[in-house]
Order: structure tokens, then C-alpha cells, then sequence
């Protein structure tokens, strides 16, 4: 990354139109040292590097047209009541794209649609793992059976881990407390640990074995509400009284549970989401309770526990959401990398014929100032961070009323923008993507391939043609 020597770099926030606009870093010499992203072509050799190596490239593959077609689509799952059933999951490995059903979890052929293998399951998914191992190994928890008029829910009590390459389940596992058995509210993968949590008590197992590791312990009114992965393990343990909650925020061991470093959040605090665990970033809403928004980001030194630095990121102004309650993992519209902290901003006028957009902009994790870097959505679009790839990031452009969707790579180092695919502007297919939120549906991209899902089946409406369980779109290369 370039280094601004002997000037002050200032980032201003100019609120227009109830929006916020972020102004390009400038030197007190009024020097613009901000590489703006708006129509940029991206560095690095495949176009989606870093820039100048500041940052490492990305794996994925700028196409020659990157014009999309729709590879398939999967019709809603026929739910006979008005209920909703959840089925959440979604996963791309380099065989098939996976995706739950109701009670049951199917793999599709990732270019045609055909399915290649069914995992049945005795009960609807009410939560799956966002982790993949190298050799795409996930966890999901489930129901035992699948719901009735006299018994909506009979409890998400069981754990699986599923092989995504054969496309089998390698085992299910319970655990109970006092008898009873848990509910899981979340699962996640990290270190070879599957790790559930809830509020009825949590447990891990190995992820290859399904061997019993270890439960949290429960001492002192304190219990793990949950668990992130990926890199780390990471549990959110509360603690003290319903007036006034005590989050801690722990590293673990993923093969014992030894707590290897605790950060304690300000009293008060009910609820808190992981972004990454690796560097260790924490999401919370200060002073509210609805667990949704968020107004802070805690940046956390994963080995001492001790807290590098806060991050403003109030609503109003930026568009992050995460759902704190149950999931831990659930947040959208931001990402973590180059130690960096990735934000969506909240929509505003744009000044042009379609009227509305939005950008990314970005925070050091170490000193919490914004970098001065900005990706402009464009014109009636706006922009969601979806992942990294290396030192790039992976956005969605949620497109206006007559244009389809784009798949962009930010460069990490100079953010310019690079265009990886363009959805069809047709408005049969407009129809259904744009009932793919990013902020509640399912997105998935990797190589020219774009997979968009409902993380709810509910009664079909026939007539509606525009709901889909699964849409999937592809370049020609």
C-alpha cells in the first residue's frame, strides 16, 4: 500500500439527501491520493490482482464476456401448509453446487442443474455451517421430524456432518443436558471441530469421527450462546443477569474447548455476531436490542484478548446487519480482509436518472480510521460485499429496474473495479433475481458461476412465476 508521507489525510462524510457521501482522502496540499474504483478495469495479471503486490491476488478469472446466461432454475419445494420451513445451505464445491431442501440436502450438477445425489433427511435444516474443509467437509443441524399442525417444531436437537464430494452424511450426533435434549440454535466447522451452541446447552464434535470432544461448562449463570469458525474457533459465552448481560468473547482450543483468550464486551451488551475469526472482528449494537442493525465493530487480538480498536459503523449510514440472537456468523454487507474492514453504506440519492446507490468503503483494523477507499456502486445500483478472494473483494451490484446484476472484484490495493459478470436485463429474469436480497437470500460465486437461493420455502402461489428455490447463472468463459 502507498505510504502518505508528512500529510494529513482527512475523510469526510458529507450528509446529502439523508444519505452519506464519502469524500476521497486529501493531503492538506489538496493532493487526491485516493485511487477511486468507479470504471476501473482492476490490476494484477488475470485482472482481479492486487495492486503493485500491496496485496495478494485473487483466484478468480476475469472472463473475455462476462455477459451472463441462466444455467438452471429450481422450482420452490411444494409446502402444503402455510407455514414456513427453513432451508438454509448453500455450497459450491468444484464437483456440484449443494443446496438444502425441505428435509434434505441435494447435489446439483454446477453448469445443468441435474441433480447429482439426495442426502434425505427425517426433518427440515434450521441451520448450516458457511464453512467448507479442503476437502469440503460442512455441518448442518436439523429436526428430527418434519413439522405438524399439532407440533410446528419438535426441536433442532440433531447434528450432522456431510460429505459434499460423495454426497453423504458421515454421521448424526445428539447431546443432552440434564437429560434433555439440546437445541441447537447455530453450528459452524473450524480446526476439525463441528461446534454447536444455544441456549440450552452446546456441544463439539470431531468432524471427520463424530467423536464427543467437549461441552462448555456451565458455571456462574453462564452458557455459550454459540459458536463462529473457519480459521478459529471462536464462542460467545454469556454471562450474569437478564438486566445486565456479560458477553465474552472467547478464542478455544477446537479439540479440548480451552478457552485461549477472552475478551469481555461492555455490560449491557446482549447480543454479538463474529464477522471473521481470523483476524478476530466482532459485531454489536450498542445501547439497542433489536440484534439486527449494528453500530460498532470490535477489532480483537485473537492470542492476548485484548482489544485493538473500536469501529463506529452506525446505521443510518451503513447497511451491515447481523443476526446476533441465534446464527453468531449471520452478518452481511461486511467483510473482513487485509485487515481491513469492509462496510456497506446505507442507500442514498445518486444524483443520477435512477436515483438511488451506495458504496463500499473501507476501515483499518488496527488504527479504526477509514482508509479513504470507495467503490461506487453506480446509478440505481447497490453494492454488497459478499467474500474475499486473496487481497480482492467479492461484491454483488443489486441492479436498477432495467439493468440485470454484476459480480465485481475490488482490488484490495487500489480498488479499482472489475467486472465478472452481468446478469441478463430481461425483466422475466430481473423478476427473480431481485427477489434474491442480499441481505436474506443465499449468494454464491466462484469462476463465472453465480448461484442465488431462498433460505425459506413457504405455500406456493402457482401464478408466481418470479419465485424460485434456486436461480444460476453463468459466463461462456
Amino acid at each position: 500500500m502507498a505510504v502518505i508521507v508528512a500529510a494529513t489525510v482527512v475523510v469526510i462524510a458529507l450528509i446529502i439527501g439523508g444519505g452519506v457521501w464519502y469524500a476521497k482522502s486529501v493531503d492538506e496540499g489538496g493532493k487526491d491520493d485516493t485511487a477511486s474504483s468507479s470504471g476501473g478495469t482492476g490490476g494484477g495479471d488475470n485482472g482481479t490482482g492486487g495492486s503493485g503486490g500491496d496485496f495478494p491476488g485473487g483466484t478468480e478469472k476475469v472472463p473475455a464476456n462476462p455477459g451472463s446466461h441462466v444455467l438452471f432454475r429450481v422450482p420452490p419445494p411444494d409446502v402444503d401448509d402455510k407455514s414456513s420451513i427453513s432451508v438454509s445451505g448453500s455450497w459450491l464445491t468444484d464437483r456440484a453446487y449443494v443446496k438444502s431442501g425441505v428435509a434434505e440436502i441435494v447435489g446439483y450438477d454446477p453448469d445443468k442443474g441435474t441433480k447429482l445425489w439426495t442426502i434425505p433427511l427425517p426433518g427440515p435444516v434450521c441451520q448450516a455451517s458457511k464453512h467448507l474443509t479442503d476437502d469440503d467437509l460442512t455441518a448442518i443441524a436439523f429436526e428430527p421430524a418434519m413439522p405438524t399442525k399439532e407440533k410446528p417444531s419438535h426441536g433442532c436437537t440433531q447434528v450432522a456432518a456431510l460429505d459434499l464430494d460423495a454426497g453423504k452424511k458421515l454421521w448424526t450426533k445428539t447431546a443432552t443436558v440434564e437429560g434433555d435434549l439440546i437445541r441447537y440454535d447455530n453450528v459452524t466447522v473450524g480446526g476439525g471441530t463441528v461446534a454447536a451452541g444455544g441456549t440450552s446447552g452446546g456441544a463439539a464434535f470431531d468432524l471427520e469421527s463424530g467423536k464427543p470432544l467437549w461441552v462448555p461448562k456451565a458455571n456462574d449463570g453462564c452458557y455459550d450462546l454459540g459458536y463462529a469458525g473457519g480459521e478459529k474457533l471462536v464462542a460467545v459465552r454469556k454471562c450474569g443477569t437478564y438486566d445486565q448481560p456479560q458477553l465474552n468473547i472467547q478464542t478455544i482450543d477446537p479439540k479440548t474447548g480451552k478457552v485461549i483468550s477472552e475478551y469481555k464486551m461492555a455490560e449491557g451488551v446482549e447480543y454479538a455476531s463474529v464477522i471473521s475469526t481470523e483476524p478476530l472482528v466482532v459485531a454489536a449494537e450498542l445501547g439497542e436490542s433489536d440484534s439486527i442493525g449494528i453500530t460498532d465493530a470490535f477489532s480483537i487480538d485473537n492470542k492476548t484478548g485484548k482489544l485493538r480498536i473500536r469501529i463506529s459503523v452506525p446505521g443510518g449510514q451503513f447497511a451491515a446487519r447481523c443476526s446476533g440472537v441465534t446464527k453468531i456468523e449471520s452478518c452481511t454487507g461486511v467483510v473482513v480482509g487485509n485487515d481491513r474492514l469492509y462496510v456497506q453504506t446505507e442507500e442514498h440519492k445518486s444524483g443520477g436518472v435512477r436515483g438511488r446507490t451506495n458504496e463500499i468503503v473501507a476501515f483499518d483494523l488496527a488504527t479504526g480510521k477509514q482508509t479513504g477507499q470507495r467503490a461506487d456502486a453506480g446509478d440505481g445500483y447497490t453494492i454488497a460485499p459478499l467474500r474475499m478472494d486473496g487481497g480482492n473483494v467479492i461484491a454483488y451490484k443489486r441492479p436498477p429496474y432495467d439493468k440485470g446484476g454484476q459480480i465485481v472484484s475490488i482490488d484490495g490495493g487500489s480498488f479499482k473495479e472489475t467486472k465478472l459478470l452481468e446478469n441478463p436485463a430481461t425483466k422475466a429474469v430481473r423478476d427473480v433475481e431481485t427477489r434474491m436480497s442480499p441481505d436474506y437470500a443465499e449468494i454464491v460465486y466462484a469462476q463465472g458461476h453465480l448461484y442465488m437461493s431462498a433460505v425459506y420455502a413457504s405455500e406456493l402461489t402457482t401464478s408466481d412465476t418470479s419465485k424460485s428455490h434456486v436461480i444460476a447463472f453463468g459466463t461462456d468463459g
